[in-house]
């Protein structure tokens, strides 16, 4: 006869059902959550000879033209890529202001006629500190 007390077994954790568990907590919060991506606009930029660095002005208006020729006011794309919409937000950000600066960065693709019409709209409202974007060219072994 054994007189002497029995010891109680330590409490024993259960992994399996703890893994399941977790992996069908995982599987849920990647199908219920969502991706919001936020993508730049791709522009490839023109290549220039001369490595002329611009200095970023804290007020100053910023134009993207994209391959196909839609405008970009300040990252924001227009409604309509038209010279009349352009001009209105031109005029709009400008508020009267004739001194601000226009930075226009277009795709080396972008049709000749979106950057006239950069051109003419900003003429059109006096704003007359207008530049263009470029990078400079690789000057590899020539």
């Amino acid at each position: 006869m054994n007189l002497r007390p029995r010891r109680p077994e330590p409490p024993r954790v259960e992994l399996t059902p703890l893994i399941d568990v977790v992996f069908l907590l995982l599987i849920f919060f990647m199908v219920s959550t969502t991706f919001d991506k936020h993508t730049r606009l791709e522009v490839d930029l023109p290549e220039v000879q001369t490595e002329n660095p611009t200095e970023q002005e804290k007020d100053q208006i910023e134009i993207t033209i994209d391959a196909e020729g839609h405008f970009y006011v300040n990252d924001r794309e227009l409604v309509r890529h038209d010279v009349d919409t352009l001009k209105a937000t031109l005029q709009k950000i400008a508020d009267g202001r004739d001194d601000l600066p226009v930075i226009v960065t277009g795709d080396k693709g972008a049709p000749y006629q979106a950057a006239m019409s950069v051109m003419d709209a900003a003429g059109q409202l006096g704003l007359s500190r207008l530049s263009f974007v470029a990078r400079p060219a690789d000057n590899g072994p020539q």
